[in-house]
């Protein structure tokens, strides 16, 4: 049978198929990580939103001489990269301490 739009998620997905869930998450450390990379692909789609917002308001702003206006364009766009800075300095001290320690916080080997 030949099926345009059909996908097939059950090789790929525990859901179904009689394994455990401590098969599928053998360590913490495997969940985190899942958690962790999902997180980050979150947060990007925030910070370009933000942007693009930010972005938005402070040219609204400053077309119709609202100095306010602008100034919270402007707040918005600083904090969203802060954000993101703070996220990225965050999981870049997770990765020197494994480096440092030798222990293994976040599974890599996904």
């Amino acid at each position: 049978m030949n099926r345009l739009l059909a996908v097939n998620i059950g090789q790929d997905l525990p859901l179904g198929t009689g394994r455990s869930v401590s098969s599928t998450f053998p360590t913490f450390s495997v969940i985190v990580d899942i958690i962790i990379r999902n997180s980050f692909t979150i947060i990007s789609v925030v910070l370009v939103g933000l942007l693009l917002f930010g972005g938005l308001t402070f040219i609204m702003g400053a077309g119709s001489q609202d100095q306010k206006k602008a100034a919270q364009g402007k707040a918005i766009i600083t904090d969203a990269i802060i954000g993101f800075v703070v996220t990225l300095f965050a999981y870049l001290i997770v990765q020197i301490i494994e480096i440092i320690t030798g222990l293994k916080i976040l599974n890599s080997g996904l």
